[in-house]
C-alpha cells in the first residue's frame, strides 16, 4: 500500500501546549483555524441521516507528559472491527449531550471513572464514511484511577505520548487502490515497545488510521492555531 508523507513541511506543537495548563488555555481561546481536508471515503447515504454519536480523547496526566489512550476494538463487533479507537458510541435519548455520551461510553467500554475527567471541550463533529456524526470530547483524565475493559468490545486498552500524535512526522496518507479508484486515509503508526525500529515487524506497532487519526489530524491543527 502507498504510503505519502503529509507533514514533512509542518512543525510540531509547541511543547507548552501539550501541557494541562497550555490546554485549558487553547480551549478558552477562540482562534480561527482551518478542519483537515476530508480524504476518507464519504458517506454517500442521501436516503438516512447519519448516527449520532461521541468519543472521549481522553489525555492523561502522567509525570513524563500527556498520553492519548486508546482502545483496540474486538474483530468480532460490527462497526469498525479490529481498529484502533477512543472510547465512545452511539448517542442514547437519556444521553444529556456528547459529553455524557462520551463519558458514558468510556465508563462502559474501558471502566473509566467519570469523576476522573476534567473536560476541557469539543472538537468539531466528524462525518465517518460508516455514517456516523462523531462529536470529539476531549478531556484530561488525572490519576489515580482504575481500568476494566469490556471484554466483548474491546481487545487491548494502551496509551500513546501526545506529543508523538501531535508531530506531523509521524503523518501519512496511506492509499489503497482497488478496481473502482483509489481509497486514502491518514496513518499513525505508533511502535507497541515504543521503539521506532519496531514498527517494522510484523506486529510491531498499533495502526493508528481512519476516522481515529483524522480526528488527531484536527487536534493538531486545533492546537497549531
Amino acid at each position: 500500500m502507498p504510503v505519502e508523507a503529509t507533514g514533512a513541511d509542518l512543525p510540531p506543537v509547541a511543547e507548552g501546549r501539550l501541557t494541562p495548563e497550555g490546554l485549558r488555555a487553547r480551549f478558552e481561546q477562540h482562534l480561527d483555524w482551518t478542519l483537515e481536508p476530508i480524504i476518507e471515503t464519504p458517506w454517500r447515504d442521501t436516503h438516512a441521516d447519519p448516527r449520532v454519536a461521541a468519543v472521549l480523547v481522553p489525555l492523561v496526566v502522567r509525570d513524563n507528559g500527556l498520553a492519548v489512550l486508546l482502545t483496540q476494538r474486538a474483530d468480532h463487533l460490527n462497526d469498525h472491527a479490529g481498529q484502533v479507537s477512543f472510547p465512545g458510541g452511539r448517542h442514547e435519548p437519556f444521553d444529556t449531550d456528547a459529553t455524557a455520551t462520551a463519558l458514558r461510553e468510556a465508563q462502559e467500554e474501558v471502566g473509566l471513572d467519570p469523576t476522573r475527567v476534567e473536560i476541557l471541550g469539543a472538537l468539531p463533529d466528524y462525518l465517518t464514511g460508516t455514517g456516523f456524526r462523531v462529536t470529539p470530547v476531549v478531556g484530561l483524565v488525572h490519576p489515580p484511577f482504575t481500568l476494566k475493559a469490556d471484554a466483548f468490545e474491546v481487545a487491548e486498552v494502551f496509551e500513546v505520548p501526545l506529543a508523538f500524535l501531535m508531530n506531523p512526522a509521524h503523518h501519512e496518507e496511506r492509499v489503497f487502490r482497488h478496481e473502482g479508484g483509489e481509497r486514502r486515509f491518514f496513518a499513525m503508526p505508533y511502535p507497541r515497545d515504543g521503539h521506532p525500529g519496531s514498527a517494522g515487524e510484523p506486529g510491531g506497532h498499533y495502526f493508528i488510521w481512519g476516522a481515529t487519526a483524522a480526528m488527531l489530524r484536527n487536534f493538531y491543527r486545533f492546537l497549531r492555531a
